[in-house]
């Protein structure tokens, strides 16, 4: 049976940096915003709902004790809509990050890059045409 308000939605989960990096990536992109956010009585994210460029995105602090490794091999692909957009996305997620693919063109796109920001995720940044 098809189930019309079903969702798929990327959740990420951090090691005690969650609300930091929710704060981080709605400052990069428009139409970004903090939904919700619930605490632990430690004062880590049990649950937040935010958005980046309209897309709906959830996180947490894993309260486990066991830290899981972001890896390239799952990624965000963000699509730019200019090119001072794109490089300036590239330049803030680089920072204290490290670059996968240096921004440039590529044989699949006039302008791409790669690069792993200061909390492991992953972003696929390319310039729209």
């Amino acid at each position: 049976m098809e189930n019309s308000n079903q969702k798929i939605t990327t959740f990420l989960m951090f090691s005690g940096k969650a609300e930091e990096a929710m704060n981080f990536y709605t400052s990069l992109f428009n139409q970004s915003e903090i939904k919700s956010v619930s605490h632990f009585e430690n004062g880590q994210v049990m649950k937040a709902v935010f958005t980046l460029k309209g897309q709906t995105f959830m996180a947490n602090d894993n309260g486990s004790g066991v830290h899981h490794n972001f890896t390239p091999a799952m990624s965000l692909f963000v699509t730019c809509d200019s090119e001072e957009e794109i490089n300036h996305i590239f330049e803030k997620l680089s920072q204290e990050g490290k670059e996968l693919m240096p921004l440039a063109a590529y044989p699949f796109s006039e302008k791409f890059g790669w690069v792993e920001d200061r909390y492991g995720v992953s972003w696929q940044l390319n310039l729209a045409k």
